[in-house]
């Protein structure tokens, strides 16, 4: 296949899917794939024999999991356009509403529609370390609805409450903001009938603690009488991608440095934003092996750079590189800087077979533009 072009491997997609199964049918607790990190339609149908359905970030993505996916489609914004709230009351099964001002606004409606309906929470509870960009409960943050702006007389209104705190974070990280949770608004979930305890778990992580996670769902079941979501979106697709590239040329200016035909900037903007490393296959770190260059992509931006790496055997134009670890937050932030062409989209079926799932081109960048 022409590179660069995104690969998933259903058996490891498929391996991720029983792990969150088992969870399922362990507790009574229900899964929603989070399309924010993973929309690849094309493997809905796969995906949902495993999990209970979907979970939005505003009316497209909720369009999507419809269409493609079925089973429950739940939404969560933090504020929504009047003029597509209409069509979300069409789609959505479940809404969710990230401040008192929004219950205010929409939810009336949504409850008329016959929709469940829920308040995101903030419990103020920060675990992240060193990525600010994806803590929701930093200072000054947005999203969710802290203690002292709840307003109680909307709490009959709802059906259930949600928070998000997390970002590929371990079960310990859990438990320390659900204790925090069940101190600020555990008395509120009393009579409700779910709690939504968002994503950011990296369940099928190998040092996941599993038992932790199942405990505390166990718990919230039981003290509580509500239904358990959780909304994973890396978990589902953890290490079941591939990103692969190839060298277009080796130029040297204090360090060699290999140009491909993919970008940080345009195909894995994550690496620029978190920022973080992606695995490479058969590499190591810098002077790890007998021959390190700086990967770095073919557009104009200076800091189009993916990192440092070194090789058994030198690169040369043509040598191929397979970045891991691909499919979360990579196809879902792709974008045309520069007139980069998208990479295409395959899957790697059980049987070994490579199907070619969708090709981009020229049209694909020009069409965005007028």
């Amino acid at each position: 296949m022409r590179t660069p072009y995104f690969l998933i491997d259903e058996k490891r997609l498929i391996h991720n899917l029983e792990i969150l199964k088992e969870i399922q049918e362990d507790t009574g607790c229900k899964i929603l794939l989070a399309q924010k990190a993973f929309s690849m339609f094309s493997v809905y149908p796969l995906i949902r024999k495993y999990l209970a359905g979907t979970t939005a970030s505003g009316l497209y993505e909720a369009r999507l999991g419809k269409e493609f996916f079925g089973g429950e489609t739940h939404v969560y914004a933090p504020a929504y356009r009047e003029d597509e709230f209409e069509e979300i009351l069409n789609t959505a099964d479940d809404i969710i509403f990230n401040s008192p001002s929004q219950l205010r606004k929409y939810g009336e409606r949504a409850k008329r529609a016959g929709k469940s309906i829920g308040l995101r929470v903030n419990p103020e509870c920060s675990t992240q370390e060193g990525h600010e960009i994806y803590d929701p409960c930093g200072p000054g943050s947005r999203l969710g609805t802290v203690l002292s702006e709840l307003d109680e007389e909307l709490l009959p209104m709802l059906d259930g409450l949600h928070f998000h705190t997390l970002c590929e974070q371990n079960s310990d990280d859990l438990e320390t903001t659900v204790k925090a949770f069940e101190e600020k608004f555990g008395a509120c979930l009393r009579g409700m009938g779910w709690l939504n305890m968002g994503g950011g778990h990296h369940i099928t992580r190998k040092d996941y603690d599993i038992q932790r996670l199942k405990r505390i769902i166990r718990h919230f079941q039981e003290a509580y009488d509500v239904t358990v979501y959780l909304e994973p979106g890396e978990a589902v697709v953890l290490n079941a991608g591939f990103l692969v590239s190839e060298v277009l040329e080796i130029v040297h200016n204090g360090i060699d440095i290999a140009i491909l035909d993919t970008s940080a900037a345009c195909h894995m903007p994550d690496v620029l934003e978190m920022p973080y490393r992606p695995p490479v296959q058969n590499s190591g770190m810098a002077g790890e092996k007998s021959y390190t260059y700086r990967l770095a992509g073919p557009t104009c931006l200076a800091g189009d750079i993916i990192g440092d790496y070194s090789f058994a055997e030198p690169l040369k134009a043509g040598s191929r590189i397979v970045f891991e670890d691909m499919a979360l937050y990579t196809m879902v932030k792709t974008n045309t800087f520069n007139g980069m062409r998208l990479p295409d989209i395959a899957v790697c079926h059980e049987n070994g077979e490579i199907q070619l799932i969708k090709s981009f081109g020229y049209e694909d960048f020009k069409c965005r533009l007028s």
